[in-house]
């Protein structure tokens, strides 16, 4: 572990496609979705134990989840959770972070983490990071962990990369691909020269405040004109004054596919971004007809390969069902095809449209998830 290296996790997203049990006051980060007893943003948080210490990591949260950041991490210290008042995207929640962390530590590498992904295979991601840490060390790099993909998925970023090794496994990036359609994403498989993107991020805090001088020029003069006001009682009015007129942009096209310091290391630990429902599927226990079952009140008769998530205070019998989403909460019942999960972002663009917020919204501002059930099929 380096005094030097920090982490910034990114926890402001609403997660719309997991509603309805993610709901805008309360996102999938903060919940256990996959049952394991522990949320999302808490095992990220635990995911770095050995990589950095505790008062080098650094949340940065919507001003409305602040609260909830502070029950669920109580190790970390509050002056640690940095709050954004609006969604700006990627690019200034990194630009924040990063002059408060250069303000701190002029020497300081930074890895930037999302607060709700799954990685298994710890020892492996840990040995990864080192590997990158080492590399920003000595270069000036901008550097990102790619996944090997194992099959082709449209809901994914791919990143093409030079297959000669620079150093260590360290190869140059070449191009990034935003959700490719399902005939493009196959031939990325298939030529080997692709990786799923993983959103991770590794560098030296000086130099992605360089590449945001650079490419977010804007960006970077409203950040270096009050960076003095960083870590005094005037730093969230600085903040909110910045967002109030920052460009909504994320750090990938602001910056990473502009940039020609670019690198990446293609990892092998197993790897969800855990952003539709169907993710979920495929990293919770089923039971021997594939149904992966949340809720201890779920019966499931002649059923395959759906997801249910459902309380357990009542009682869900489906019959029938082949590739389903299933989600019921006290207020509010989805039944999706599992392939059209990418469109329940659109369904509650419907919803707000055509019922107002109401649904968008816990019911007493708390949602719990119960164990996966994994022997339920009669």
């Amino acid at each position: 572990m380096q005094r030097s290296t920090y982490v910034v996790i990114m926890a402001g997203g609403i997660g719309s496609r997991f509603w309805p049990v993610s709901r805008t006051d309360y996102p999938k980060q903060f919940l256990d979705i996959l049952g394991t007893g522990e949320t999302l943003i808490q095992q990220t948080f635990k995911r770095f134990d050995k990589l950095a210490p505790i008062e080098n990591i650094y949340v940065v949260t919507s001003t409305d989840y602040a609260g909830i950041v502070e029950k669920q991490l109580p190790l970390l210290p509050k002056e640690n959770i940095l709050t954004e008042p609006d969604r700006k995207n990627t690019g200034p929640c990194i630009a924040y972070a990063s002059f408060k962390i250069l303000q701190k530590d002029f020497n300081a590498s930074i890895i930037v983490a999302p607060a709700d992904h799954l990685i298994l295979d710890q020892q492996e991601f840990e040995n990864v990071c080192t590997r990158a840490l080492q590399f920003v060390e000595k270069h000036d790099a901008l550097l990102t962990l790619g996944i090997k993909p194992t099959y082709p998925n449209t809901g994914y970023g791919y990143i093409q990369f030079d297959k000669s090794a620079i150093n260590d496994g360290v190869h140059k990036v070449i191009t990034f691909t935003e959700k490719p359609n399902a005939e493009r994403a196959a031939q990325f498989l298939s030529s080997g020269e692709y990786l799923w993107n993983s959103g991770i991020f590794v560098w030296k805090a000086r130099s992605i405040i360089s590449s945001i001088e650079k490419y977010l020029t804007d960006l970077y003069q409203l950040f270096k004109e009050k960076e003095t006001w960083l870590g005094t009682s005037f730093e969230r009015l600085m903040i909110a004054d910045i967002y109030a007129v920052c460009e909504n942009v994320s750090i990938d096209v602001g910056v990473m596919e502009k940039a020609t310091n670019v690198f990446i290391i293609p990892a092998t630990f197993r790897w969800s971004d855990l952003g539709t429902w169907n993710s979920a599927w495929e990293n919770m226990g089923k039971d021997v007809r594939d149904n992966a079952v949340a809720g201890n009140s779920v019966m499931v008769i002649d059923t395959t390969q759906c997801v249910v998530h459902a309380s357990d205070e009542k009682l869900v019998v489906l019959q029938g069902l082949q590739n389903y989403i299933v989600v019921d909460t006290s207020d509010v019942l989805l039944i999706c095809q599992k392939e059209k999960e990418q469109d329940i972002k659109n369904y509650v663009s419907e919803v707000k449209k055509t019922k107002g917020e109401r649904y968008l919204y816990s019911v007493n501002n708390k949602l719990k998830t119960s164990p996966v059930g994994v022997e339920r099929v009669y």
